[in-house]
C-alpha cells in the first residue's frame, strides 16, 4: 500500500490506522508488539484467543508493508463476510477459492497483479493448485498469514493435511514474513506448527487463553434436550447460539425439536447439500436469534460476534475442541455461556471411540491424553478455569467467580470405600457388563438377569445397599473418567479395571470424588453472567431496538450480515457516549473513517431524535437529584462519567414526566420558544425527527435545546389526553 516505514513511524502509522480505519482507540494485549514484529519483517507464531483480535495482527502490517498480503484459510464459507467486512472499512480486499467462477477468479488475480488489492485470502487448496504461486511470484509480496495454524497438527481434531505443504511458501518466498495464527494449540500442537510452517525460526506472542466473559458450566445429563430447552428459555431466549451433538441424525432431531418447541433453529453437518450448508450458515451470520444445533463440522473461524451461548449436548473428543468450540461465544466481548451435559454414557462412547481408532499408537497415546483431560475437567470441584487454562500451561489463581464450581462450589466426599466395592464388582462379574448391572448387583437387585447369571451368590453381590442407584452411577462414571475403570474397545459398554485400580484396591490411595446434584425445578437462580451490566449492559431496550433496526435496514440492503455494518459493541458503545456530533460519533469505538462517511449520519440523527422512555430510571433520578442539588449540566456530566448529551436526555425525560418545569432547565425568550414549538409540532404532535426541524431552524439551536423544548410538548400533550 504504501513505502516502507522507519521504525519511528511504525507506531505512529499503526495506531493511526487502528484508529481511523478500524475505528479503534488503542491496542490490545500483545497486539501491536506482533504487528511491529511483522512489519519489521520478522516471522510470527501468535496464539491469542477467540475475540482477542488476531485479524488486526495481520491486517495491520498489510496496510503498513508494501505489496500484496496473502490470508492462507481454510474456511472458505466465511472468507465472502471476512471480505466484506474489511471492505467496509475501506480496505481493498479479495478472495480466491472455488466458490468462485472462472471469470471471477481472474478478475481477483488480476486486481492482485495490479497493484489493486491490500489483501487476498485464500484456501490453502487454491493457493497450491495450478499456477498461483507462479503468479504470486510476480507480485509484491507484503507478508503470508497463515490463519487456523493449529490445522497442521496430525495430533489435532481439524487437521488438514494441506497445511503440512505450507513450507513451499518458505522455500519460494524466502523474503516475505510469515505469521501463523491460531486459538488453540497445547505445547505440542505449539511445537508442530513452529516446525512445520517456521521451521527457521521467528518470534512467539502467546497471549492469556482466558476468556473472562465466558460462564463455563458443566452439569449431569437428566432430560438433555429438556435442560437445553429450559437453559435457553431462562438465559438466552431470542439469542443466537451454537449446540453441539456427535451425530448429524441427532442435530437434525434436536434442531427440529427446539423448532417445535418456539427456538429457531436449524441443523449444520457434513452430510448436508453443499447449497444447505452454505444457506443455514448464510441465516446464521445475517439474522438475529436463530441457533445452530451443528456437528463438529460447523464452527471453525466463525466471526459472527454476538453468539451469546455455545452448548453440548455430547461430549466433545478433546479438550482442544472443547476450548476452541466454547471460544465461538462472546467474541463481543459481552457475556456468554459454555454448557454442557455428559452422563455416563458420553464417557463410555468417547472411550469406545477412542478404542476402535487405526491411528498409529503414537496418536492414539495423544488423543488419550487430551480425553483424559477434557474428563478430568467435567468431574473436578475445583475452578473450571484454573483447570482449563492449566492444559495450555497457563496458571490461573482459581474461584474466577464466573463458572459453576465457584458460584456454587461442588460438595465431596470419601469415596474411597464405595469405589473399592464398585471395582471389586466389576472384577467379580467378570468384566463383561455395564454400569447398569454393575449398580443392580451392589445394590441386592434380584432381577430375571442377574439371578439367571448367578450374580446373587456373588461376594459383592449387596455389598452397596447404603447407596442409591444414583450414586453408584456417579461412582461408576467416576471411576471411569478418572482413569480407574476403561471400556470394552468390542463397543458393548461393559466396563473393565484399568490399571489405575490397583493402588485404590490395596489401599494404597484414598478418593475424594465430586457429590453429584442433579438439575431439579425451582432451584435458586443463579448469578446473572458476568458483563451483564457491565460491557453487556444496555442503557435503553427500546433505543437499543432503533439502532439494530436501522443497522439491519442497511445490512439487506448490502446483502451482509449486521456486524458487519456496526458490531453490537459499537451500537452499545453509541448509546453510551451519546454522539451530538459526526466530530463525537468519530470517537465511538468500531466507527472509522470510511464507515463514518457511510453511516455516522443516518446513525446520528437517529440518536439524535431518541428521548428517554417515559418512566424514569434509577440513572435518570440520580441526575434529578443532583441537578435539584443546583449542580450544572456539565457539572453532574463530570461527576458521573456521563456524556453532557446523556445528562440532558436525562432532563429531557424529567420534563416530559413533570418532574421538573422547563424554565428550570432552559432560558430562552417567549417568544423563541414559541417559534421553537411551532416548529417541532407535525399536525398538532411533537415531531419525531429532530434534524427536519434543527435544518429548518438554519442551525440556529442545538440538539439539547430542541429535545428539552420537545418534551415539553410532549408533556402538554399527554397531560390533554389523560384529562380528555
Amino acid at each position: 500500500m504504501n513505502q516502507r516505514l522507519n521504525q519511528a513511524d511504525m507506531q505512529e502509522e499503526a495506531h493511526r490506522i487502528l484508529r481511523e480505519v478500524f475505528g479503534y482507540p488503542a491496542f490490545r494485549g500483545e497486539q501491536y508488539p506482533i504487528i511491529e514484529a511483522v512489519t519489521g519483517g520478522d516471522n510470527a507464531l501468535v496464539l491469542m484467543p477467540t475475540g482477542g483480535g488476531k485479524s488486526l495482527c495481520y491486517q495491520i502490517p498489510a496496510l503498513l508493508r508494501p505489496g500484496l498480503a496473502v490470508v492462507v484459510s481454510p474456511l472458505i464459507a466465511l472468507m465472502r463476510d471476512q471480505v466484506e467486512a474489511l471492505r467496509h472499512h475501506g480496505v481493498r480486499a479479495a478472495f480466491l477459492n472455488s466458490s468462485l467462477k472462472a471469470a471471477e477468479q481472474r478478475a481477483v488475480e488480476q486486481a492482485a497483479c495490479g497493484g489493486e488489492l491490500d489483501l487476498l485470502y485464500i484456501a490453502p487448496e487454491r493457493l497450491l493448485a495450478g499456477n498461483t504461486l507462479a503468479w504470486l511470484g510476480q507480485v509484491p509480496l507484503a507478508l503470508f498469514a497463515i490463519d487456523e495454524a493449529h490445522c497442521v497438527s496430525q495430533w489435532g481434531h481439524d487437521f488438514r493435511p494441506e497445511y503440512m505443504k505450507l513450507d513451499v511458501l518458505r522455500q519460494r518466498f524466502p523474503g516475505v514474513p510469515r505469521i501463523a495464527l491460531t486459538a488453540t494449540a497445547d505445547i505440542r500442537t505449539r511445537e508442530e506448527i513452529r516446525r512445520q510452517l517456521l521451521p527457521e525460526g521467528g518470534k512467539t506472542f502467546i497471549s492469556s487463553f482466558d476468556r473472562p466473559n465466558i460462564r463455563y458450566q458443566v452439569g449431569l445429563k437428566a432430560s438433555a434436550r429438556d435442560q437445553l430447552l429450559a437453559f435457553i428459555r431462562r438465559h438466552h431466549a431470542g439469542q443466537s447460539g451454537i449446540v453441539y451433538c456427535l451425530s448429524r441424525r441427532k442435530t437434525e432431531a434436536t434442531a427440529e425439536w427446539l423448532t417445535r418447541q418456539g427456538v429457531a433453529a436449524v441443523p449444520y453437518h457434513a452430510g448436508l447439500t453443499q447449497a444447505q450448508r452454505e444457506t443455514h450458515q448464510a441465516r446464521f451470520l445475517r439474522e438475529d436469534g436463530l441457533v445452530v444445533v451443528a456437528t463438529v463440522a460447523f464452527g471453525m473461524g466463525i466471526d459472527k460476534p454476538d453468539v451469546r451461548f455455545v452448548a453440548h449436548l455430547d461430549l466433545p473428543k478433546s479438550i482442544e475442541a472443547y476450548y476452541q468450540e466454547t471460544g465461538r461465544a462472546g467474541r463481543d466481548g459481552d457475556a456468554a455461556n459454555a454448557w454442557l451435559v455428559y452422563g455416563l454414557q458420553d464417557v463410555v462412547k468417547v472411550r469406545q471411540m477412542l478404542a476402535e481408532s487405526t491411528a498409529p499408537e503414537s496418536q492414539q497415546q495423544a488423543e488419550r491424553q487430551r480425553l483424559e483431560a477434557l474428563l478430568a475437567y467435567c468431574e473436578s470441584p475445583a475452578c473450571r478455569r484454573q483447570t482449563l487454562l492449566g492444559y495450555f500451561g497457563e496458571q490461573h489463581a482459581g474461584n474466577c467467580g464466573n463458572c459453576d464450581n465457584c458460584l456454587s462450589p461442588p460438595p465431596t466426599w470419601d469415596a474411597t470405600e464405595a469405589a473399592r466395592k464398585a471395582l471389586s464388582c466389576v472384577y467379580r462379574t467378570g468384566q463383561r457388563f455395564g454400569a447398569a448391572h454393575v449398580a443392580d448387583v451392589l445394590m441386592g437387585k434380584r432381577n430375571d438377569r442377574l439371578l439367571r447369571l448367578g450374580h446373587d451368590r456373588l461376594s459383592t453381590f449387596a455389598i452397596g445397599t447404603e447407596h442409591p442407584k444414583a450414586v453408584w452411577q456417579s461412582v461408576l462414571r467416576q471411576l471411569l473418567a478418572l482413569g480407574y475403570l476403561q471400556s470394552d474397545p468390542g463397543g458393548h459398554g461393559s466396563l473393565r479395571l484399568a490399571g489405575e485400580s490397583r493402588a485404590l484396591l490395596r489401599g494404597e490411595v484414598s478418593l475424594q470424588l465430586r457429590q453429584d446434584v442433579l438439575p431439579a425445578a425451582g432451584r435458586k437462580k443463579p448469578r446473572a453472567p458476568a458483563g451483564e451490566g457491565e460491557s453487556g449492559e444496555i442503557p435503553s431496550a427500546t433505543h437499543w431496538e432503533a439502532l439494530r433496526q436501522l443497522r439491519r435496514q442497511f445490512a439487506d440492503t448490502e446483502g451482509v450480515p449486521a456486524y458487519v455494518i456496526f458490531a453490537d459493541a459499537t451500537l452499545k458503545d453509541m448509546l453510551r457516549r451519546r454522539p451530538g456530533t459526526l466530530a463525537e460519533m468519530a470517537e465511538v469505538n468500531g466507527v472509522g473513517e470510511h464507515k463514518l462517511a457511510r453511516y455516522g449520519q443516518a446513525f446520528l440523527d437517529l440518536l439524535l431524535s431518541l428521548t428517554d422512555e417515559a418512566a424514569l430510571g434509577e440513572s435518570e433520578h440520580r441526575t434529578l437529584e443532583l441537578f435539584r442539588s443546583g449542580l450544572s449540566v456539565e457539572a453532574i456530566a463530570a461527576e458521573r462519567a456521563l456524556a453532557l448529551t446523556t445528562i440532558n436526555d436525562h432532563l429531557a425525560s424529567a420534563v416530559e414526566q413533570g418532574e421538573l418545569e422547563l424554565s428550570q432547565v432552559v432560558r430562552v425568550p417567549e417568544a423563541e420558544l414559541t417559534r421553537l414549538r411551532d416548529a417541532l409540532l407535525e399536525d398538532g404532535q411533537p415531531a419525531a425527527r429532530l434534524r427536519p426541524v434543527h435544518d429548518a431552524l438554519q442551525g440556529e439551536y442545538d440538539f439539547n435545546l430542541l429535545k428539552l423544548v420537545r418534551a415539553d410538548l410532549r408533556r402538554q400533550v399527554n397531560s390533554e389526553i389523560s384529562s380528555a
